[in-house]
């Protein structure tokens, strides 16, 4: 039997910003207060950065034999309602609905940041628009996308992992016209776009301001999020250049729609 590496924490308050600190550090999955990694090496290196930013955090790391934990971790999910669209794991897929297979990723619907960008998405028009969906996940908002009338969506991720979860739910939905690709948002030559979703972390945000700039057209929109509050400030000034079109928060995590010039 397997087993997976693991960094067991103290429960804390602001758990939220832990795990989003830790997706940077290719975070594959949660239970409780257990966060679990693709291999030690990348435990080892979010238990360092962890110490750092989480001084008071007390950490410890395990290996966790592999008995189904994921499986069981994800059992009890249930559809989710965000305006018009329903998000739901298989056994418990609603009509209609987008199924989103939960696995070793995030974007089951369950996290506020996925449905603020999901409650965004159907606030543009996106009939025949084209759309980017940059670290896309599980594909959710690429398929969300889809459904509410994008003519086509490009979704990239720089983890395989997750290419290959969102190529499943996109079989899953029997969607057309989602191009999946392993990609580089800092790197790649990508194109432009209508609609761009950027729902990462706020230092990355920032870090990569010009760069998710460049894939929208003129008059196009920007969706994003996975920035908390404390954030907000720096995140829109390294957009400043755009109007702020909208503005939803979830308890600390925010979403902006952004208008490129």
């Amino acid at each position: 039997m397997g087993s997976w590496p693991a960094l067991q924490l103290q429960q804390a308050d602001d758990d939220d910003l832990v795990q989003a600190f830790l997706i940077d550090y290719n975070l594959a999955a949660v239970e409780g207060s257990t966060f679990f990694f693709h291999n030690p090496d990348d435990r080892d290196r979010a238990a360092v950065a962890l110490r750092a930013s989480f001084p008071a955090l007390e950490t410890r790391a395990v290996e966790v034999a592999d008995e189904d934990w994921a499986a069981r971790s994800q059992a009890n999910l249930r559809s989710v309602r965000v305006g018009a669209l329903v998000v739901s794991p298989p056994w418990d897929a609603q009509p209609g609905s987008l199924v989103i297979q939960p696995s070793m990723g995030f974007g089951t619907g369950h996290h506020a940041t996925t449905r603020l960008c999901l409650a965004a998405l159907q606030q543009i028009p996106l009939n025949d628009r084209t759309v980017i969906d940059i670290g896309t996940g599980s594909g959710v908002l690429a398929i969300a996308a889809r459904r509410l009338g994008a003519s086509g969506v490009l979704a990239i991720d720089d983890d395989a992992d997750a290419i290959a979860a969102a190529e499943e739910n996109v079989r899953l939905n029997q969607e057309s016209r989602i191009a999946l690709e392993v990609a580089d948002l800092r790197a790649s030559k990508i194109g432009q776009f209508d609609i761009v979703t950027a729902n990462l972390t706020g230092g990355l945000l920032i870090a990569s301001a010009d760069r998710l700039l460049s894939f929208a057209i003129a008059g196009g929109r920007l969706v994003l999020s996975g920035f908390m509050e404390h954030e907000e400030r720096d995140v829109i000034a390294a957009f400043a250049a755009c109007p702020v079109e909208h503005r939803t928060q979830e308890d600390e995590w925010l979403c902006a729609v952004l208008r490129r010039p």
